[in-house]
């Protein structure tokens, strides 16, 4: 049996689960809604404030569709209940992030600079020239559009310079060393 896909998920105060035809999994709550169509296999049920996923047997397919589609329903509750932020952390001298409505300009060391549209539904807000954090209730677009802006320049091993997630370490290498 899956250990993620039997725990049950419990379904927070001010957040409703519906489950249609087809698996079409539809929640809303303070943040927002989010619809999503998930694997038909899959048996989803909600009853005394949780969410239940099983499986119907035991082949390949099922067993790798059952923990995916228990945390897909996850991430959609905890998204519409609280959101999800990610935090961008430019190094590099003259690298810097301006916001313009929902236009982020990048200046990256290129001979232009890099314009991004935030994507429906997530907003990025820069704190400072080289702090971005991007807010969003979807947490597979929000992780793609901060994989899109790191993707504009991605740190460099040796000075360090470039995007990089605030959680993330650079493992930095030594340069060329000098003659005597």
């Amino acid at each position: 049996m899956s250990r993620i896909g039997k725990m049950p998920i419990v379904i927070p105060a001010g957040v409703s689960v519906e489950v249609a035809e087809n698996n079409k999994v539809t929640v809303k709550g303070p943040k927002g809604e989010l619809t999503r169509v998930l694997p038909a296999e899959m048996k989803i049920e909600v009853e005394n404030g949780q969410v239940k996923v099983s499986r119907p047997n035991d082949l390949k397919r099922e067993k790798s569709m059952h923990g995916l589609t228990r945390t897909l329903i996850n991430n959609m509750v905890v998204g519409v209940h609280e959101g999800y932020t990610k935090t961008l952390e430019i190094n590099g001298v003259g690298y810097r992030a301006a916001k313009e409505g929902n236009k982020l300009t990048l200046s990256l060391g290129y001979s232009h600079p890099v314009v991004m549209i935030d994507p429906e539904g997530i907003e990025s807000v820069c704190e400072t020239p080289n702090k971005i954090v991007i807010k969003g209730i979807d947490k597979e677009k929000l992780g793609q559009y901060a994989a899109e802006i790191r993707s504009k320049r991605g740190p460099e091993p040796y000075k360090g310079k470039g995007i990089k997630y605030a959680t993330e370490t650079i493992r930095r290498k030594v340069g060329k060393a000098g003659k005597k």
